[in-house]
């Protein structure tokens, strides 16, 4: 069963509390509030971080049991390290902090905490973003877990745990924390989608879990496969012709903006599970491709964000969704298809299916949406992890003022981009002697070559391309307790506060 989680604010001053925890950066540098009640007390508290050789640094902490002259019963300082610069963009260390405070929390078996945030970074908005990382290194997916751990394992944490956080401005941060919620709420929700197993979240499953935005106010429509076929879309549906599920295209609309403001719009890839197809993966980590719809996932979160926080702001999200299997009716290497843009594609790698799944999801919302800006989201190659790890997804545009936007709104949100090239060589590479196209260019560049075919697809709207495969899942951060991040969300909205909310 998951651990309860309890957040109050409190204005200063601390009173008695059970557990009180101080954060304190480098060469032990405490805010005022901090200072106080260290000061005050009758520790020598010099002389005890010696002994327990605790300087502040980043993921260490010290903790004192009845601590003299404190009204707690124990003190815990939590080191931060060394202090940022003051142009760095507070996001991402801020929303650290709190999944590090949680984490020092459930080590030390802590049920309640009383927690001081005090120091300049600790804003209404600072309060907020340490607030986001305790709720997400808090989220745990255990529905499935029947049992108890196996041996070896940390304890089950306690049923509840409340934390009290100690604030300059309680009223503030109340507004600051609820309007952080929704964010925070869309990135659990993309978690959820991506953790679960396939064989419980199937194509119809998860265009029902976007409908569930109806209750939201989202405007929801759901295509078949004769709808999609109708329109011509042969690229996505040939990515679906090998399994028993049928395909979806799923298109969500947020009117939060003026009537006749075009929107902004999202695209996300959703293979519920991607065996290969005929072009079959290897058997290692095969079970982590229940996750590659984690591009669906962030597009349904950040609908459900825009929607919760009443942004004022016309979206649209549209998610492609498929099952690539293996049948006597899947797709062979060296078919060709027809994508609804009439261009024709040689599949000379089944593996490569989620291009095929964008290219008709692109040319469908562009043409009937007409966006100011397209941005799709994909679990798209292993190159990009290859090239850029966990620490960044890759970003390839054709529009350098929306990549430079990108870029900033992954440094304030924490969902951090890397803008990689497309250029004529790349393009080059997805010709085809029998088609107009093929699907993939091959291993070298795999991840720009990717990104070229989907440029064929977008005309001349302003476009983005985040390919999330090496961070959507398996990639620890903020995560903590969760296989799936939720990556995207997060920097989406920061896209639409900065840039498409009128």
């Amino acid at each position: 069963m998951a651990q309860e989680l309890i957040i109050k604010t409190s204005p200063f001053p601390v009173g008695k509390a059970g557990a009180l925890i101080l954060f304190a950066a480098d060469k032990l540098e405490f805010g005022p509030q901090a200072k106080k009640i260290i000061s005050g007390s009758d520790l020598d508290f010099a002389k005890l971080a010696k002994a327990a050789e605790f300087a502040g640094r980043a993921g260490t902490a010290m903790q004192v049991l009845m601590p003299q002259g404190v009204a707690a019963d124990r003190l815990v300082v939590i080191g931060t390290g060394k202090k940022p610069d003051a142009k760095a963009k507070p996001g991402r260390g801020l929303s650290e902090r709190g999944a590090a405070l949680v984490s020092q929390i459930g080590a030390l078996r802590i049920e309640r905490a009383s927690v001081v945030l005090d120091g300049s970074e600790f804003d209404a908005v600072g309060v907020s973003r340490l607030v986001a990382g305790l709720k997400l290194r808090h989220y745990r997916f255990d529905k499935y877990r029947q049992s108890k751990k196996p041996e070896g394992e940390a304890p089950e944490p306690a049923n509840k745990l409340t934390v009290v956080l100690h604030v300059a401005d309680k009223r503030a941060a109340d507004k600051a924390i609820a309007e952080r919620d929704a964010v925070t709420g869309g990135i659990i929700l993309a978690r959820d989608l991506v953790n679960e197993p396939a064989n419980i979240l199937g194509t119809e499953e998860l265009a029902a879990e976007a409908q569930k935005l109806k209750s939201l106010g989202v405007t929801v429509e759901v295509l078949g496969e004769p709808e999609m076929k109708k329109l011509g879309m042969g690229s996505l549906l040939s990515v679906s012709q090998g399994s028993a599920r049928p395909a979806r295209l799923v298109v969500m609309q947020w009117k939060g903006g003026k009537a006749k403001d075009k929107p902004v719009a999202f695209v996300g890839k959703g293979v519920v599970f991607d065996s290969g197809g005929i072009s079959i993966k290897p058997a290692m980590s095969m079970e982590d491709m229940k996750g590659d719809m984690g591009g669906a996932a962030a597009v349904t979160g950040l609908m459900h964000t825009l929607a919760t926080r009443k942004a004022k702001v016309n979206a649209v999200g549209v998610i492609g969704v498929v099952e690539n299997m293996v049948s006597g009716e899947a797709t062979r290497p060296g078919d060709i298809v027809t994508s609804m843009s009439g261009q024709t594609i040689e599949i000379n790698n089944t593996d490569a299916e989620g291009r095929l799944v964008l290219a008709d999801a692109l040319w469908y919302t562009n043409g009937r949406f007409k966006p100011k800006a397209m941005i799709n989201l994909a679990t798209l190659t292993g190159a990009i992890g290859v090239a850029l790890g966990s620490e960044f997804a890759g970003l390839f545009s054709n529009n350098d003022e929306l990549a430079g936007w990108l870029v900033e709104a992954g440094e304030e949100s924490g969902d951090r981009l890397w803008r990689m090239p497309i250029t004529p060589g790349f393009d080059k590479m997805m010709n085809s002697r029998f088609a107009d196209m093929k699907n993939s260019g091959g291993r070298g560049g795999g991840a720009s070559s990717a990104a070229a075919f989907l440029q064929r697809f977008v005309k001349d709207v302003p476009w983005a391309h985040l390919d999330i495969a090496g961070v959507a899942f398996g990639a620890g951060g903020e995560g903590g307790n969760s296989w799936a991040s939720g990556f995207g969300v997060a920097v989406l909205d920061q896209l639409v506060r900065d840039h498409y909310e009128g």
